[in-house]
């Protein structure tokens, strides 16, 4: 485990930092720091996450010191909360093997990319409230859903339950509404980094898409790891994008290496069924926060933007690109998700699919 990992979880004593299998409860060791502890007492990185680079900076280096000297706690005992509030959260739509990949699943013989999509990062914004902590299990939900083209909708449970392999930045610093952000200010407004799964009901989703976007296809469930990787620990991670064609406008124009070179592993039911890489997806993080930004909507502490399905040839991160109309999740099913730039390691995020309840 790389020295300069150090993530931050939150359990109902307060803040945690990982090192290894082991923990150190900065919130107990918060006695010799009083300066710092209002940062790390509450049950939440909320807190933190609002006090800006330079407090991040000495917490940081505090934790790095109490290594050595303060108590570890397996990270198995530990109760890990929902790390942060979710304020907003934005999906985006970054990778284009994915892009085109669905597109040739959904609409084919269309062009794989809308004319938009090599100009701005596409997005829509989710539900924070459906947002839940790795491991808490995610109920199959009810839509509407279409299984006859030439009849009516009808309610069900959803028969095509996808995962998304994802990453998510989590914002600290706000910024005020009508301000905007270049991709490099940006950065500097980001905490740290989740690993994300988007669950989505595809059968949900493609009937209400049109024409406004998704909507209860994709917010009964999202779910983050409980630890928060800081930005700074992947310093050494940074690849150039694989190449923007044509170049951005002004306003999301990046100064390379901006891109992070991430090996995402999903595992269904105890099988692993696909790599990815984050190194392959085409809009840097910079960038999909500084979308957020450029009309002038501000940030909160707490918005969580999301990459969108990190996928690469040969390497899908979800179900829905292998077009298989019968190959999705199955009650009792569990999907892990697995992070790892060298020998920094993100948390885990894990999902166990319950049978829907309801109405039938």
């Amino acid at each position: 485990m790389s020295t300069d990992h150090l993530p931050y979880a939150a359990t109902p004593g307060g803040v945690v930092v990982r090192w290894g299998t082991e923990a150190i409860d900065l919130a107990t060791a918060a006695h010799e720091r009083p300066d710092l502890a209002l940062l790390v007492r509450e049950p939440s990185l909320d807190p933190l996450l609002a006090a800006g680079p330079d407090a991040w900076a000495e917490v940081r280096a505090w934790a790095r010191a109490l290594v050595d000297t303060a108590p570890r706690t397996p990270v198995a005992a530990l109760e890990l909360l929902l790390p942060f509030t979710i304020a907003d959260y934005v999906d985006c739509y970054a990778s284009e093997v994915h892009a085109s990949t669905v597109s040739r699943v959904l609409r084919p013989g269309a062009p794989p990319l809308h004319p938009n999509w090599r100009h701005l990062p596409v997005s829509y914004h989710g539900r924070a409230g459906s947002v839940v902590v790795s491991g808490t299990p995610v109920r199959r939900p009810r839509g509407q859903v279409v299984s006859d083209p030439a009849g009516p909708p009808t309610y069900a449970a959803t028969a095509r339950l996808d995962f998304e392999a994802e990453l998510g930045w989590v914002v600290g610093t706000p910024l005020e509404r009508g301000a905007t952000l270049t991709p490099a200010e940006a950065e500097r407004h980001v905490f740290g980094v989740v690993g994300l799964n988007d669950w989505s009901a595809r059968d949900v989703q493609a009937w209400e898409t049109v024409p406004l976007g998704p909507h209860l296809g994709k917010s009964f469930a999202t779910s983050v790891s409980a630890w928060v990787t800081p930005l700074a620990a992947l310093a050494q991670a940074r690849v150039p994008l694989p190449g923007q064609d044509p170049p951005p406008l002004p306003h999301l124009a990046v100064t390379e290496p901006a891109g992070v070179d991430l090996d995402v592993e999903i595992e269904v039911d105890g099988e692993v069924v696909s790599r990815p890489r984050a190194r392959d997806l085409y809009w840097s993080p910079g960038q999909l926060v500084a979308h957020v930004t450029s009309n002038g909507a501000g940030l909160r502490t707490g918005d969580l933007i999301a990459s969108g399905t990190i996928s690469s040839l040969g390497a899908p991160g979800c179900l829905l690109e292998r077009g298989d109309p019968d190959g999705y999740l199955a009650d009792g099913s569990e999907v892990v998700l697995r992070y790892a730039a060298g020998p920094v390691v993100l948390g885990e995020v894990r999902g166990r699919v319950e049978a829907a309840v309801g109405q039938p």
